[in-house]
């Protein structure tokens, strides 16, 4: 009851900012000059959009699968190696990925969707991995023990009881894909960081915050749609908010 009651004042606090926030918008003018570019607002989001669900899509389509294989029995000797591999490639600040990208695939989509691909590959990959090393040795004999194959381990046991863990991963990475993409732009491939990095050249304040704002904006709807999934996909006695 005290968090609901904490939520809920924050919720209040929030709104009375925004509701601020746009009185003072609206009075000082500010929301005519915003206005100006929200048709450019709406043609590069289109894009940004695309950008974040191409690289993030294939992020999750590889890294759940590599989660997967690297958690087994027979990698245990090497998944470790391989896990410290993926974090020196994380380490790689992503600007200095795409540039390598940039040098080898040309400019434009192609390269930007690698350079995103790898910044999100990691935290889902690894979260995979510690969600299924995590599951309770307990459940697995039992499981065992009523005569269930290695597969029907996996997919009954050991996934739903890492689901968890697996989308927290997801939004980590979802949330740094939308982040980086705005950088997309400096290697032609569009994107909502042509208004941040044209505005930040011209001083145009405004300019840069048409981009800066829907992107913030965003990158909270895509964490709050993925929660929304965890919540109605992962199994309730294995979800802690749901406990």
């Amino acid at each position: 009851m005290p968090i609901r009651s904490l939520r809920g004042a924050v919720t209040a606090l929030l709104a009375v900012l925004i509701f601020i926030t746009g009185a003072w918008a609206q009075s000082s003018g500010l929301i005519d000059d915003f206005s100006f570019y929200l048709p450019d607002v709406q043609y590069l989001l289109v894009g940004h959009l695309q950008l974040t669900a191409i690289s993030g899509g294939l992020a999750i389509a590889v890294a759940i699968p590599l989660g997967i294989l690297l958690s087994r029995p027979s990698m245990a000797k090497v998944a470790e190696s391989l896990m410290q591999v993926l974090n020196v490639g994380t380490t790689i600040p992503t600007l200095a990925v795409l540039a390598l990208s940039m040098s080898f695939l040309g400019i434009g989509i192609v390269p930007a969707v690698f350079g995103l691909f790898v910044a999100t590959l990691l935290p889902i990959a690894r979260n995979t991995y510690v969600g299924l090393k995590g599951v309770s040795p307990a459940l697995m004999e039992a499981a065992a023990g009523i005569g269930m194959s290695p597969t029907q381990r996996l997919f009954r046991v050991e996934l739903p009881n890492a689901l968890y863990v697996i989308f927290a991963g997801i939004r980590t990475a979802l949330a740094i894909n939308v982040g980086t993409v705005p950088l997309a732009f400096l290697i032609g491939a569009g994107g909502l960081g042509e208004l941040i990095f044209t505005g930040i050249d011209l001083y145009d304040t405004v300019m840069m915050l048409s981009g800066a704002i829907p992107t913030a904006l965003l990158a909270i709807v895509v964490d709050a749609l993925v929660a929304t999934i965890a919540f109605l996909v992962v199994p309730r006695g294995v979800n802690p908010a749901r406990a």
